[in-house]
C-alpha cells in the first residue's frame, strides 16, 4: 500500500508521522514523503520514508498514485500552512482518489470543534488505529 505523507515548514508532523507508521507496520507499506519544501521531505525521509519528493509538482503528480494521504488539515486549504499549500496542491489532494486521513490542528484559519482538548500523541495513536482498520479492510 501507497502511502504519502504531506508536510510542509519544518516536516516535524510528517516526521512524528513517518516514525510511528515505521514503527507500526514494517514492511507492509511504501511510505513516500511529500514536502511542500526540502526541509519538511528531508525530515521526513531521515525518519524512514522510502522515497521523498519535494515542491508543488511533485505533490500534485504523486497525490494521484497513492493509496492513502496523510498530513494536516490545512493540505486541503488553499494558501494555508503559511502560504505553503496553494491552490493547485490543495485541489489535487481534495480530487485524488487516495482516502485521506487528516490530522485537526487548529494552526490553519480552520477551527474544528470539540478538539480543543486532544493531545498530539493521541491523535496520533488515532490515526493508526484507524489507517490499520482501513488497511484490514482494504
Amino acid at each position: 500500500m501507497k502511502i504519502g505523507i504531506i508536510d510542509g515548514q519544518g516536516g516535524g508532523i510528517g516526521k512524528t508521522i513517518v516514525s510511528k507508521l515505521k514503527s507500526n507496520f514494517k514492511d507492509d507499506i511504501e511510505i513516500i514523503a511529500l514536502g511542500t519544501n526540502s526541509l519538511a521531505t528531508s525530515a521526513m525521509l531521515k525518519a524512514g520514508a522510502d522515497y521523498g519528493a519535494t515542491g508543488e509538482n511533485a505533490i500534485i503528480v504523486t497525490s494521484k498514485k497513492m493509496d492513502v494521504l496523510i498530513g494536516p488539515i490545512a493540505i486541503i486549504s488553499a494558501n494555508s500552512m503559511l502560504g505553503e499549500i496553494s491552490p493547485l496542491i490543495a485541489n489535487a489532494i481534495s480530487d485524488s482518489s487516495a482516502e485521506k486521513f487528516l490530522i485537526p490542528l487548529n494552526r490553519c484559519g480552520i477551527h474544528i470543534v470539540g478538539t480543543e482538548e486532544i493531545r498530539f500523541n493521541t491523535i496520533i495513536d488515532s490515526l493508526i488505529k484507524d489507517l490499520t482498520n482501513f488497511i484490514k479492510n482494504k
